[in-house]
């Protein structure tokens, strides 16, 4: 099963320092939800043990994550890979950084997964609006980290 998503998030904050946010595993980590467990391997790269349930799928999935930088500040990539149960998860997620002004950040942003194993035969729909429920809580507590509420 293969899904897409794609938004745009106004982040009150400079660009510099969205970009240094998004840029350091340990952060990005942090705002990941219903995250067991992480492991920082190096500047640009993080292990990550989420809790996962979609209908009868439950339980851990075991997650490689890479941070891509684009020279210039501008553009990140994710790429994420892993799952559990039997699963597969590859996931591409890509954003650009535009600075609307000193204190506010656009990231224009889209994602393409490929799922494969138990989590693929719930339900497009199901695993749709999980992935939806994920991005939202990932990109609110960005947000929060970066505006110092959370």
């Amino acid at each position: 099963m293969d899904l897409n998503w794609s938004g745009q998030e106004r982040i009150a904050a400079s660009k510099d320092t969205v970009w240094a946010f998004i840029n350091d595993p340990a952060k990005i980590a942090s705002c990941l939800p219903d995250v067991q467990q992480t492991n920082v391997i190096d500047a640009h790269s993080f292990d990550a043990t989420v809790g996962v349930a979609l209908g009868p799928v439950r339980g851990k999935f075991k997650f490689k994550i890479a941070l891509v930088p684009a020279d210039g500040g501008n553009h990140m990539d994710m790429k994420i890979s892993g799952g559990g149960l039997g699963s597969v998860v590859d996931l591409i997620a890509a954003a650009d950084l535009t600075a609307e002004s000193d204190a506010l950040t656009v990231l224009d942003w889209k994602g393409n997964a490929s799922l494969r194993g138990p989590i693929a035969t719930v339900g497009g729909r199901v695993v749709d609006a999980q992935a939806r429920k994920v991005i939202s809580t990932t990109f609110e507590n960005v947000r929060n980290r970066l505006s110092g509420t959370a």
